[in-house]
């Protein structure tokens, strides 16, 4: 096989020197692997595979758990710290958790390679993550339909709540006007005001995907805030 561009999502040890690895490759969307030997010291390939480092990659088998054969470096891992590190790692662990294997994404790895690239700039991080995340959503045919359940248009003076079950709005006191959901639907989350009901559209469109298993990423996104808004700080 040619080799394919690739990110490492997670990787843990396996056996006394390989590790399995779960990727996001451009062709073939998630691809679980053995990478021998890579945990053995002085390997060439243990500092090539790390988090936010582009690669290229190829691989052997005919199951699920694949082999890598080859494995490059492609350029620069992302420099991450802080607030864009985490949102580095909820984007591998919400890939890890909801791509299914070798589902072909072109659309995600071209958002999540963006990302790595708007991550270290506070202002562009909220925009890149939304981006990925409704690119996931239509990969998986599970994106927010901007409609009724029945597939009337929203009325602008109405507001609504995202309803799971048809993916669609339903009347709802506490929900969004009708306005903010026709500019979502147009894909313009930087406009002034949509950054919240954007995280709230995918976090709830998400949701059924992740199941009840908590985010961990979350958690310490959480905890850093946390942090932030300590007196003692």
């Amino acid at each position: 096989m040619q080799p394919q561009p690739a990110f490492l999502l997670h990787k843990r040890p396996y056996r006394e020197t390989s590790a399995l690895v779960e990727l996001l490759t451009l062709e073939h969307g998630r691809v679980r692997a053995v990478a021998q030997g890579v945990q053995r010291p002085g390997s060439r390939s243990r500092g090539r595979l790390q988090p936010f480092s582009p690669l290229h990659v190829t691989w052997v088998g005919e199951g699920e758990l694949k082999r890598l054969r080859l494995m490059e470096s492609r350029g620069s891992a992302a420099l991450l710290a802080g607030e864009g590190l985490l949102c580095g790692l909820y984007a591998n662990e919400l890939l890890t958790r909801t791509l299914p294997v070798e589902l072909p994404a072109a659309e995600v790895f071209a958002y999540y390679t963006a990302l790595l690239e708007a991550l270290p700039r506070p202002d562009g991080r909220a925009v890149a993550l939304r981006r990925l995340e409704f690119a996931l959503l239509d990969a998986l045919d599970a994106a927010p339909r901007y409609t009724t359940p029945e597939g009337g248009e929203l009325d602008p003076a109405c507001r609504y709540r995202f309803d799971t079950a048809s993916r669609a709005f339903v009347p709802g006191e506490r929900g969004l006007d009708g306005r903010t959901l026709r500019l979502l639907a147009g894909g313009d989350w930087a406009a002034p005001g949509l950054a919240g009901p954007a995280k709230a559209i995918a976090r709830a469109a998400l949701a059924p995907l992740l199941g009840t298993r908590p985010l961990r990423s979350r958690e310490l996104m959480r905890q850093l805030a946390e942090r932030r808004r300590s007196p003692s700080n």
